[in-house]
C-alpha cells in the first residue's frame, strides 16, 4: 500500500531543525505540529508559522495536521479564551497549509446528560468557527477526556457528522477498551490513525510489540482506503510531554533509550516492519 507517514517530530527534537532532520532521515514528509522551538503550537505567531512553512517546504516537507491542545481543559474552565485560541490555530493551519486539526473533548466529563450537553455545546462552537475553512476537524480519543472510550466517541461523532475521528490504539488500551471491537464501531468515522502501542501493563512499546493489534488495524484501515499514519510513539520523555496529559495519568515507557532521536528512529523502524 502507498502509505503516507506523518509524525509528531517533537518527540525527536524540540527544535524545528532537529524535527526536520528526524523526518528526513526516516523518510517522513508530514509534520503533525505540536511543540516547536520552545512553544506549543497554540502560542505560535503568524510570523513564526510562515517561517515554519517555508523552512519545511525548502526541505520537501509539510505540515499535515495541527496537533493542538484544544479541548484539553476542564469543562468548568472559562471557555471563551479557549475558543479564541482555537480560532488563532485555525489561522495558523491556513498559513502552514495544514488540512487537518486534532482536538479533544474536555476533562471532567462523566456519563451524565449534563456533561454530554456541555461537551456538545463547546464542540459545536469549534465546528461553527471552522465551518467553510476547508480544515477537517478531528477528535482524538484520549485518557480522561469525555471521548476516552469507543462508545463515548461514537456518541459524540454521531452528534456531529462533520467531526472526524483519530483512532489511537494505545489510548484506548489504557482506558480498558478492546481494539478490534472499537475499530468496528469507529471505522466509518476514522480520518486517520495515531500510531502508538502499549503492553498489558499500559506501558508504551514500539509499534507492533504491544496489545494494540496494529498489524490487523493497519490492514483494516488500509482496506477502507486509509493511507495516512501519524507516528506518536511516546517511547521517550520529550519537551512538553508533561503538558499533554492530565495529572496522575502520565504515560510510562517500557523501554529506555539513550536519546529522543534514538527512540523516535526505533519507533519508525518498528512501524515500517509491520506495514502491510
Amino acid at each position: 500500500m502507498d502509505w503516507k507517514l506523518a509524525a509528531f517530530a517533537d518527540e525527536a527534537s524540540g527544535e524545528l531543525a532537529g524535527q526536520i532532520a528526524a523526518m528526513k532521515r526516516n523518510g517522513i514528509a508530514g509534520l503533525e505540529i505540536r511543540f516547536i522551538d520552545g512553544q506549543n503550537v497554540a502560542k505560535v505567531s503568524k510570523e513564526k508559522a510562515t517561517e515554519i512553512r517555508d523552512r519545511l517546504a525548502a526541505e520537501g516537507l509539510h505540515v499535515w495536521s495541527i496537533g493542538s491542545p484544544t479541548g484539553k481543559i476542564q469543562l468548568t474552565d472559562d471557555f471563551a479564551p479557549h475558543l479564541e485560541e482555537f480560532k488563532h490555530q485555525l489561522e495558523l493551519a491556513h498559513i502552514m497549509g495544514a488540512e487537518h486539526y486534532r482536538l479533544f473533548s474536555f476533562y471532567g466529563a462523566d456519563d451524565s446528560d449534563g456533561a454530554f450537553n456541555a461537551v456538545c455545546e463547546r464542540t459545536a462552537a469549534f465546528l461553527d468557527a471552522a465551518r467553510g475553512s476547508g480544515v477537517v476537524i478531528c477528535h482524538e480519543n484520549e485518557k480522561d477526556i469525555y471521548g476516552d472510550t469507543d462508545d463515548r466517541c461514537v456518541k459524540l461523532l454521531t452528534q456531529f457528522p462533520e467531526l472526524r475521528a483519530i483512532f489511537d490504539p494505545a489510548n484506548f488500551l489504557q482506558c480498558g477498551v478492546k481494539i478490534l471491537p472499537a475499530w468496528e464501531k469507529l471505522a466509518p468515522y476514522v480520518e486517520y490513525l495515531h500510531i502508538k502501542d502499549c503492553n498489558q501493563n499500559g506501558e508504551v512499546v514500539p509499534p507492533g510489540e504491544g496489545e494494540g493489534q496494529l498489524p490487523k488495524l493497519l490492514a483494516a484501515y488500509g482496506a477502507k482506503g486509509g493511507r495516512v499514519l501519524t507516528l506518536e510513539p511516546h517511547l521517550n520523555a520529550f519537551v512538553g510531554l508533561e503538558q499533554l496529559e492530565n495529572s496522575g495519568s502520565a504515560t510510562r515507557s517500557a523501554y529506555a533509550y539513550a536519546s529522543a532521536d534514538e527512540a523516535f528512529d526505533a519507533a519508525v523502524a518498528a512501524l515500517k516492519k509491520i506495514l502491510p
